[in-house]
């Protein structure tokens, strides 16, 4: 039996076979506004893990460190075990959600330039935006591990937005987490976590709708049908796969 480490909102972390890996459980729980909102998406766990195995195997191709080893079944993934950095890294390319409020700046206003925000990773307290200058005085990070964050969340954006582009997907914005990989006294700056439709905000590039949670969030209805419409189009779903969903129409 696996002895269980955590377990978060969307996933549970498990004890690996090797003392320098983790088990990463994806579940079908769905939550919003902070753990405020609950609920289950019927088959997000098995979409997110291929999902994310295809996207961190592209990073892996284009040499960008990350934590995943190999997906081992429908529901887990083999990862590495990292000292997780207490920041969230948001990267938005076009304006909406939190932005759009506190800023009062226009839905859906594409950005001249990629904008990275920080947040602690505190549920406690919200999830607090911050700056770089909290993260250094606060040494969250040093200096160079927050050079190297800015400058990896930058290099994946412009590989994600391009993979997704491809595929007729707008990539609006993403979460990114890192953490460190300590090899004697040796230490690698990695991303973790996932990237799937629960971390990234993707719509469509012609008609806008939303393939991702804020379907959840905005009560927007065909939740699992979004998350399986962005496995479909990055060829993580068949297309007998996809026909099925959508004579179902859930």
């Amino acid at each position: 039996m696996k002895k269980k480490i955590y377990e978060g909102k969307a996933k549970v972390i498990y004890k690996g076979k090797d003392p320098n890996t983790l088990i990463q459980y994806f579940k079908d729980d769905a939550t919003a506004f902070n753990n405020k909102k609950k609920g289950v998406i019927p088959g997000k766990g098995v979409i997110n893990n291929f999902i994310s195995e295809l996207l961190m195997t592209r990073l892996t191709d284009i040499n960008i460190p990350n934590h995943f080893i190999k997906r081992l079944n429908m529901r887990e993934q083999l990862i590495r075990k990292l000292e997780i950095i207490a920041i969230e890294v948001v990267v938005r390319n076009i304006a909406t959600g939190s932005l759009v409020k506190r800023l009062g700046i226009e839905e859906g206003k594409i950005l001249s330039r990629p904008i990275i925000e920080f947040y602690l990773k505190d549920d406690k307290l919200n999830d607090p935006i911050i700056s770089e200058e909290h993260i250094i005085a606060f040494e969250w990070a040093t200096h160079n591990e927050l050079e190297e964050i800015i400058s990896l969340s930058a290099r994946i954006n412009d590989f994600l937005t391009g993979y997704f582009y491809s595929q007729k997907i707008r990539l609006v914005d993403f979460k990114l987490e890192f953490g460190r990989l300590w090899e004697n006294h040796d230490c690698t700056i990695m991303l973790a976590d996932e990237i799937s439709p629960d971390n990234c905000r993707l719509w469509d590039m012609q008609t806008n709708e939303k393939l991702d949670k804020d379907r959840f969030r905005q009560d927007l209805g065909k939740v699992d049908k979004a998350y399986k419409e962005v496995a479909y189009r990055l060829g993580v779903l068949s297309e007998k796969e996809f026909k099925k969903v959508l004579k179902n129409d859930f």
